[in-house]
């Protein structure tokens, strides 16, 4: 595994999401690029977000801050969003990223896509026209052999991978909503970087 790999706290703490799937690319609505017609349930798109009376651009952005309690950390990566948000979070992660953030992932990121789902309506009806279809995130196109935690690889004629964002925005598609559990500090950070709004 990768040092910025998930795919450990996901066997450890999240075993019921640690899976691999294939998928017929024809029965898929597939997140490639936020431009392209399923772009808007790609967690870069351009659905901003508002967390006690602070503003994100989108989910990545949120997801990245929520490893941090760092004021420094957080500053830096305040302001800034889409590759570069992920990219400077990278940096961060091996001096300050949260103790506990393996055991929090996936709820973070559950929390982030259902205040997406509450927030956004053009989010709500692209999950609302991908029923019938599963949903992955195409990472074809990266340099990786194989496909991270998040998306899928087109091997031959078939989408393969764990594709957890897919997972779970079908289950919220499926279900209206996403079951989560944050510790009761996951949130703290928003203090932190009020003043720089």
């Amino acid at each position: 595994m990768g040092k910025h790999s998930i795919a450990q706290f996901i066997q450890e703490n999240y075993p019921e999401y640690y899976t691999w799937h294939e998928y017929a690319p024809e029965q898929c609505a597939v997140i490639h690029k936020v431009q392209e017609k399923w772009g808007v349930l790609c967690n870069f798109g351009n659905t901003p977000l508002v967390v006690d009376g602070v503003r994100f651009a989108n989910v990545e952005q949120l997801f990245q801050m929520m490893k941090f309690r760092d004021p420094q950390a957080l500053a830096d990566l305040y302001g800034v969003s889409g590759l570069t948000i992920k990219m400077k979070a990278k940096k961060w992660e091996n001096t300050c990223r949260r103790e506990d953030w393996g055991r929090m992932i996936v709820d973070a990121i559950k929390y982030c896509l259902t205040l997406k789902y509450e927030q956004c309506p053009t989010f709500r009806e692209a999950l609302e026209r991908s029923r019938g279809l599963y949903i992955v995130e195409d990472q074809s196109s990266n340099n990786k052999k194989t496909a991270d935690t998040w998306g899928v690889k087109l091997v031959g004629d078939v989408f393969q991978g764990p594709n957890l964002l897919g997972i779970l925005l079908m289950e919220l598609r499926d279900n209206g909503k996403l079951t989560y559990s944050l510790p009761d500090d996951a949130l703290d950070f928003i203090d932190t970087i009020r003043p720089a709004q």
